[in-house]
């Protein structure tokens, strides 16, 4: 959901035309971005309020080197008696068969001995992402096989899944001679470098479709955090918890949000990607970033969403907005 991986080579065609050593990816969410700038050797600070999307960003935007060799993965899936059985009580019969939820809870158990927090990360990383190509559509608003298309992800187990992205992680580590930092924790906290330039790509607040992260990715955040200072909503199908207060969840908090943001940095160059379908609309965010900047500039590029809570699709299609202010 909102992944920006389609839209890199764009991003970045804009970006190069900027003058920055350092980038602020202030809702790095899926990563990508934040890993499009490593590869370009800038010096990435990472930030997101979700672990799972921290995690990510920790595994393979700050980790520099380590790895997962063959006894980090031997000790991951060997039976130690650590397993608490957490998933396989939790969410039995709810997305996965016993063995796939009886395989996370014995890697997520295992993760602790591992001695680097960057391997920890990585595990972490790979056992999202196998839950994640695991699960139809990738998300966890829903029970049962409704969305069972045949694809061959799957019919694969989980443990196969989670070997395949042990593989594809460690082949994305690498070291860009930078010191690469991740925080995960607000937007509207973070503290950052002089002269670096502000990515935004924050949660969009739209009349057709909610951008409550948790509950999309419910599972895989519990996995990153382990269910720690989180409410298990029991009495619900999904098993869901309660989303994290933001202000990006009301059309006053994210005009607020966006304001306070664009005030904070108003002494950095920003990029800011945002939907055409979304509040505040163009002119107003060209309103607020005008009364800022200097100079402002929007590239609009045509984009479909994938992902939305209307059985219409109509609302999918939209421009998505680079916004480019310094």
């Amino acid at each position: 959901m909102g992944s920006k991986y389609k839209m890199l080579e764009h991003i970045w065609g804009i970006a190069k035309q900027l003058e920055f050593s350092t980038v602020v990816d202030l809702f790095s969410g899926s990563g990508a971005v934040s890993y499009l700038f490593k590869c370009h050797n800038k010096q990435v600070i990472a930030n997101d309020y979700l672990h799972m999307a921290a995690n990510i960003a920790v595994a393979l935007i700050e980790n520099r080197s380590e790895k997962l060799l063959e006894d980090d993965v031997l000790l991951l899936t060997s039976n130690t008696n650590q397993s608490d059985s957490f998933v396989t009580r939790t969410f039995e019969g709810i997305y996965y068969v016993r063995e796939d939820n009886e395989f996370i809870d014995l890697v997520r158990c295992n993760i602790a001995s591992l001695g680097h927090p960057f391997k920890q990360a990585l595990a972490r990383a790979a056992l999202i992402r196998a839950c994640l190509k695991k699960q139809p559509r990738g998300i966890f608003t829903y029970t049962g096989l409704r969305y069972d298309d045949g694809r061959g992800d799957l019919r694969r187990t989980l443990r196969e899944h989670f070997f395949i992205a042990v593989t594809e992680l460690n082949e994305a580590v690498f070291d860009n001679l930078r010191d690469n930092k991740v925080y995960q924790m607000d937007a509207l906290g973070l503290i950052v470098p002089d002269h670096a330039l502000i990515y935004m790509d924050p949660p969009y607040f739209s009349a057709f479709s909610d951008n409550d992260y948790v509950r999309r990715y419910h599972l895989v955040e519990g996995i990153a955090c382990n269910w720690r200072g989180v409410d298990i909503q029991m009495h619900t199908k999904t098993k869901k918890f309660k989303g994290y207060p933001s202000p990006f969840s009301s059309r006053s908090g994210a005009k607020n949000a966006l304001e306070t943001l664009f005030e904070r940095y108003r002494n950095h160059p920003i990029m800011l990607s945002y939907s055409s379908n979304s509040y505040p609309d163009k002119e107003s965010i060209l309103g607020m970033l005008k009364s800022h900047k200097k100079t402002v500039d929007v590239v609009p590029l045509d984009y479909l969403y994938c992902i939305g809570n209307k059985k219409s699709r109509r609302h999918n299609k939209v421009q998505e907005f680079i916004f480019v202010a310094s």
